[in-house]
């Protein structure tokens, strides 16, 4: 059954397969790796021109290594779940300082690096250095579990190992890398989580989830939690010369170390917005022009952010720490790396409404 598997699959993909991807260009590990980081929960067509821009300032693993982290996380900015890019220049710079700036050609040693997980690094070993090994990305994962109808949601570890077995035993000896990108690219296009197109599926003969009518079963959906619903005021601080001050958040957690303009604790009121900011920014301000509200979703909770601008009264000579505060202009703080939402309210020239 394995030998059907892999031979029907590359069949397909010599004739309707993605060859022609920007990673696939110059193909070696750091641009198999750098394309398998971005690609986790982001859609191929949003990856591309992150990727190319990507590559442009950062063509190797020195140049990623040896930037500045505010430059890898001002070309990351849109592509969300910051700490993939924090984890990376992470992994870069062992690569450099443990590896001799090559990556080691080993799946121990590659899971040794931060954010390379068991997947992730069988698909440096398959698609960079042609070694037999297997991936369970989200796309192989719901074509396999679809073909052996295997029950259950992919994040239980019962359910894993299952599918884990059956990645082992399709990867074929030969053709690694066509077999990896076949199988990520069937579930792609074809096997895709919502109408499947099975009538064009090569493995339809041997899928069981097909045989009993039950594709849209598999594989099984993570049990349900109401999100829980948070607030913030985001204060957009202007000084006499047009600059706005913008914080670095902290290292971990949500946006870690991107760049943001301030938040402030829900509870205050609109004309509480003065004196919360004097009391904790250190800025004597007037009063709040309000701008539209939006709400941003995050994994696990929902944003509802409400934007203020303030006009700050007096000159500003000085931050207290450039390293976590900067006055800015805007097309100075739009070079940084920015959450998506921030980068939107501040591209905005009007200033009160979203787009």
């Amino acid at each position: 059954m394995s030998e059907h598997f892999a031979r029907d699959l590359l069949q397909w993909y010599d004739q309707h397969g993605r060859h022609d991807l920007p990673w696939h260009r110059d193909q070696n590990a750091y641009r198999v790796w750098v394309s398998e980081i971005m690609l986790q929960q982001t859609q191929v067509t949003t990856v591309i021109p992150y990727f190319e821009a990507f590559m442009k300032r950062f063509p190797d693993v020195h140049a990623l290594a040896e930037a500045p982290t505010d430059d890898v996380l001002s070309h990351w900015s849109g592509l969300g779940y910051y700490a993939r890019a924090r984890n990376l220049q992470k992994a870069a710079r062992a690569v450099v300082t443990g590896f001799g700036g090559e990556f080691p050609a080993n799946q121990q040693q590659l899971e040794s690096l931060t954010g390379i997980g068991r997947s992730t690094a069988a698909a440096i070993l398959a698609q960079a250095f042609h070694q037999r090994a297997a991936i369970l990305d989200g796309n192989v994962k719901r074509v396999l579990a679809r073909y052996h109808a295997v029950p259950g949601w992919p994040g239980q570890t019962r359910t894993l190992n299952q599918l884990w077995h059956h990645a082992e035993a399709h990867t074929p000896d030969q053709r690694v890398r066509d077999y990896t990108q076949a199988i990520m690219d069937l579930g792609a296009l074809v096997c895709t989580r919502s109408r499947p197109d099975c009538n064009q599926c090569p493995l339809q003969s041997g899928c069981q989830a097909f045989a009993e009518g039950s594709v849209a079963l598999y594989p099984g959906s993570k049990p349900k939690k109401d999100k829980p619903e948070k607030t913030t005021w985001v204060v957009i601080l202007e000084d006499h010369e047009g600059r706005i001050l913008l914080e670095r958040r902290p290292p971990s957690g949500i946006w870690g170390g991107l760049w943001s303009l301030p938040e402030l604790d829900p509870a205050y009121t609109s004309e509480e917005l003065p004196d919360a900011c004097a009391s904790t920014l250190g800025y004597d301000c007037d009063e709040p022009e309000l701008i539209s509200s939006f709400r941003h979703t995050f994994s696990h909770y929902h944003l509802h952010i409400q934007p203020a601008r303030l006009q700050v009264s007096g000159t500003i000579i000085t931050v207290r720490d450039e390293h976590s505060q900067r006055w800015l202009h805007r097309d100075q703080a739009l070079t940084l790396g920015l959450p998506a939402p921030i980068r939107t309210l501040l591209t905005n020239p009007e200033q009160n409404t979203l787009i």
